[in-house]
């Protein structure tokens, strides 16, 4: 009896197994031109290994939806517990191997169909394991549009129809796919760009899957992971539950007790950060990510402009009260009235029409910000023209050389040349047709529905035409630098052509910018398979998968708390002691406010305060002229061209939800390992650099969540003394320094 093909997508992909009529020597030698790809990725592959398997499916799909439920029922809550990728990618390994070692190998068929599948078809393989980690990953990542729903039903208090809500949330995500599968050429298959933060993950892999010996004296790369892992599991209780004030340490504002300006220079929270230090993890990786993935270069450039924003140019511009600065706290990201008292929005906001309302805002006068959060919008601006002109400049003649490669068929490293070799590509007609369905399913529900989501068809269709022209040069960015430059412009743009709709804003920056991040993530894990060598077509439907399911559930999870937690978001109304406040999406109704109800023409236009940042937008598309300049004339001084301006102006771009405190400890831990030790022990680092970042990670995230399982959420949060509080003991960092402001806890100048 004819046997019936295995439901494995990875044997309909092997392309050829036999000998390759090229010189094998190509196959044989590492000529990656990035040196710690060929450090950390290995040149070999075993393209009979099966992949998408029953264990693949099962784990994959249960760790993408729980991943998904979990860190939204957590992100509501007034201290959010973030659960990363990384934390499965360490559980699943022992229950693929229990499944392999206990399940029979027993061939199951699909009724209806030749398919059929095998419950267990031999040991638990690495390739299975990726998989199984970028259905995680779609778990793990948040997606956006969830914040347009939290803000209509919590803060602004309105319904929206759930199918029109459902349909947003799946198609913002799909369209960052889209946008994926048409820059996989530029972004994916040139060894140029090689995703430094990949890295971590490929070492980690490699730490569990290889078998290596033990050097004399030392221990193998699993070994060196357990203890690392052990140590900061057990390490975090101290941080996290014990001793939290430890996580940022003021000695100035221990030292000037009563002092406005002393605490506004010394806090690592609220001010400067002068003299400030954490001993915790999650201090110097939380906001940031982890140092020990991003190259020296881009932590240099970051931490320039750090200190040129922190240390120059606030000091600067605060303390010679431009924009009437003193009135109001030197770091905050809060709405304030002229008098240095918060912002009534509700004052500005037409409940009937869910419209601004010009009369209201007459009465309430104009917006003020911080002098920090008004130059971080202009310095964000700056970063945007940066990117394009730096790109441009630096990247132009490549991009063009790599687009001539891509219709003539030429090959990049031996990465690429054993992809191409082993396994047939997605075509390219796949990703076109989910992103035409996208695009009228996108249309459909803003036409639709009463047009309850605010935002016309032409809306949408420039919002794709953005995230389009943007994921290329951003992308070139990220998988060189690590770093992701700030993008406001879409608020900027339907703000000015579409003003008064909070809806119609937050929407199009969905659409537009959100899409394009999604896209960004989507090739990384497109490069994390190119590294691990899987099949792209078993990447694309994992990947699809993955993001349908982890939408779903983030839906359903945020609907079914925002209908039974009575007054969530609401602290003014919750019961004493409940966790739904809803920080996060606080933040986000301001932003939606801020540029979607008053609008940038009240703001940064003519009608504004802060109208003369808009010519930050000129000085970024100049600012990478002259290091091009520079680069050329002197080109025997490579380090020239590594200064990056668009990662160092927007280097600032996650203040003030990050702090100073965060960017002084990850910019000493990041320079210490990938400068001072990469030089001086280049083998410990290639052996353990990455293996230690990733067993940091998993100890913190491990920590917690025990932490919270089993403590927190029951309302134990530890003893009631001077370390428990979860701050730098730097109160008066927040006040104003203007003569004669009140503000509540502040004394007046």
């Amino acid at each position: 009896m004819e046997e019936p093909p295995q439901l494995e997508l990875s044997n309909l992909e092997i392309q050829n197994t036999g000998p390759d009529t090229r010189d094998e020597i190509t196959d044989k030698v590492d000529d990656c031109p990035i040196e710690e790809v060929r450090l950390t990725v290995p040149i070999t592959d075993d393209p009979t290994l099966p992949v998408l398997t029953f264990r693949t499916w099962f784990l994959g799909l249960i760790s993408c939806a729980l991943l998904a439920f979990c860190n939204q029922f957590f992100g509501y809550r007034q201290n959010p517990l973030y659960i990363s990728s990384l934390s499965v990618q360490i559980v699943v390994l022992p229950i693929g191997r229990l499944m392999a070692a206990c399940l029979p190998p027993k061939v199951i068929g699909i009724k209806g169909t030749r398919w059929s599948f095998s419950l267990n078809p031999g040991p638990f393989n690495l390739k299975e394991h990726v998989l199984i980690t970028i259905f995680a990953n779609s778990g793990s990542s948040y997606v956006y549009a969830i914040g347009v729903i939290t803000i209509v039903k919590a803060f602004y208090h309105r319904d929206i129809h759930p199918v029109a809500a459902m349909i947003l949330t799946q198609t913002t995500q799909l369209m960052g796919y889209g946008w994926a599968g048409l820059f996989r050429k530029f972004l994916v298959d040139s060894p140029y760009m090689w995703w430094p933060s990949n890295l971590v993950q490929v070492s980690l892999f490699r730490a569990l899957h290889e078998k290596e010996k033990r050097p004399k004296g030392g221990s193998t790369r699993l070994q060196f992971f357990l203890i690392v892992l052990a140590t900061s599991f057990a390490y975090y209780i101290v941080p996290n539950y014990l001793f939290p004030t430890i996580s940022s340490i003021s000695v100035v504002c221990l030292v000037w007790r009563n002092s406005v300006t002393a605490q506004q220079i010394g806090s690592g929270t609220h001010g400067l950060g002068v003299g400030s230090f954490g001993l915790d993890w999650a201090t110097v990786a939380g906001f940031l990510g982890t140092p020990l993935s991003t190259p020296a270069f881009a932590i240099m450039n970051v931490m320039a402009g750090f200190f040129l924003v922190v240390y120059v140019l606030l000091p600067v511009a605060y303390w010679s009260n431009a924009y009437d600065a003193r009135r109001f706290p030197i770091i905050s990201s809060s709405l304030f009235m002229a008098n240095g008292s918060r912002y009534d929005v509700s004052r500005v906001l037409d409940p009937a029409t869910f419209k601004f309302s010009q009369s209201g805002y007459d009465d309430a006068g104009q917006i003020n910000l911080s002098i920090f959060f008004a130059f971080n919008y202009g310095l964000s601006f700056a970063a945007l023209a940066a990117t394009l002109s730096h790109v441009a400049l630096f990247h132009g003649r490549s991009i063009w050389r790599q687009t001539k490669a891509t219709v003539s068929g030429q090959a990049g490293d031996i990465h690429t040349r054993l992809m191409k070799k082993n396994y047939a590509a997605v075509p390219q007609w796949w990703f076109l047709v989910m992103l035409v369905l996208v695009l009228g399913l996108s249309i459909f529900t803003c036409e639709g529905f009463g047009q309850e989501l605010q935002l016309p068809y032409w809306g949408v269709l420039l919002a794709a035409g953005l995230a389009f022209f943007s994921t290329l040069p951003i992308g070139i960015i990220t998988a060189t630098t690590n770093q992701q430059p700030l993008n406001v412009v879409t608020e900027l743009i339907i703000g000015y052509l579409y003003p008064g709709r909070p809806l119609a804003n937050v929407v199009f920056k969905t659409y537009g910018y959100i899409s394009m991040s999604q896209a960004i993530m989507f090739l990384m894990d497109f490069k994390l398979g190119h590294y691990m060598k899987i099949p792209p077509r078993s990447m694309f439907a994992v990947q699809l998968v993955g993001t349908v399911l982890a939408s779903s559930v983030y839906f359903g999870t945020s609907w079914w708390l925002l209908e039974r937690v009575g007054n969530i978001c609401d602290p003014a109304k919750l019961p004493a002691g409940s966790p739904w406040t809803c920080p996060s999406d606080e933040v986000f109704y301001n932003a939606s406010v801020i540029w979607g109800v008053v609008g940038p023409q009240r703001i940064f236009g003519r009608l504004g305060r802060y109208a003369k940042m808009n010519y930050f937008f000129l000085a970024g598309a100049l600012a990478p002229v002259p290091v091009w300049a520079l680069s050329r004339a002197f080109p025997e001084r490579g380090w020239i061209r590594l200064v990056n301006m668009p990662v160092l102006l927007s280097a600032t771009g996650v203040m003030p939800s990050a702090r100073s405190v965060n960017y002084l400890m990850w910019g000493a831990v990041g320079l210490t390992f990938n400068h001072v030790v990469y030089r001086r022990y280049k083998a410990w680092w290639a052996r353990h650099n990455y293996v230690l970042s990733a067993a940091l990670d998993a100890g913190v995230a491990f920590m917690g969540i025990a932490s919270y399982a089993m403590l927190q959420s029951r309302g134990i949060n530890g003893v009631n003394w001077w370390g428990l509080q979860v701050d730098d003991h730097c109160d008066l960092a927040r006040c104003p320094t203007a003569p004669g402001v009140s503000v509540p806890g502040c004394p007046v100048q």
